[in-house]
């Protein structure tokens, strides 16, 4: 199946100029995201990890269904101010200003192998953000993975493990 089919480009999204590369319809086709899911367990299964971990949000819609084909436990990494009890955060520069992430304090064990995963790879900021985050709590990072890679924006140079995406754009 080519993934790609079910991938919809939307121009001038979210501001001119951007074309927007939007996984809905590849959510909404219990085939091709069945498909997508069973390409990323193969993937991800030979670093054998823990737990999952989703960034917010997109990456929870993917990080949480291959957790449970893998049977394993799946954690979030949210913006600023939307996890409750006890948190770690860790703050990154963004094109124009500082983002922050967090993570529950106690969401990882240390030394408990996590891969990371989102659905779009574009500048590798955030992801690379979150490596680091769940450094900070202890996990062995062992690989990230995502849906979609945007390629010429070489997001891919700034994750310092290693990475594999379903599907790649070159412009």
């Amino acid at each position: 199946m080519n993934l790609k089919d079910h991938i919809r480009g939307i121009t001038d999204f979210p501001k001119p100029g951007i074309l927007f590369y939007d996984v809905s319809p590849l959510l909404a086709n219990g085939a091709a995201w069945k498909a997508a899911i069973d390409e990323l367990a193969d993937a991800v299964r030979p670093h054998k990890p823990d737990l999952l971990v989703g960034i917010e949000s997109r990456g929870f819609l993917v990080a949480a269904p291959l957790a449970l084909t893998l049977g394993i436990g799946f954690i979030m990494v949210r913006k600023h101010g939307k996890l409750p009890g006890d948190k770690i955060a860790h703050s990154y520069d963004l094109e124009y200003g500082t983002d922050t992430i967090e993570v529950q304090a106690d969401a990882v064990k240390p030394g408990q192998r996590v891969v990371v995963l989102d659905d779009l790879l574009a500048t590798g900021g955030t992801m690379a953000a979150a490596i680091n985050l769940l450094r900070q709590v202890g996990a062995d990072v062992r690989a990230a993975a995502f849906l979609v890679e945007l390629t010429f924006l070489n997001g891919r140079d700034r994750i310092d493990v290693p990475s594999v995406s379903l599907m790649a754009y070159d412009e």
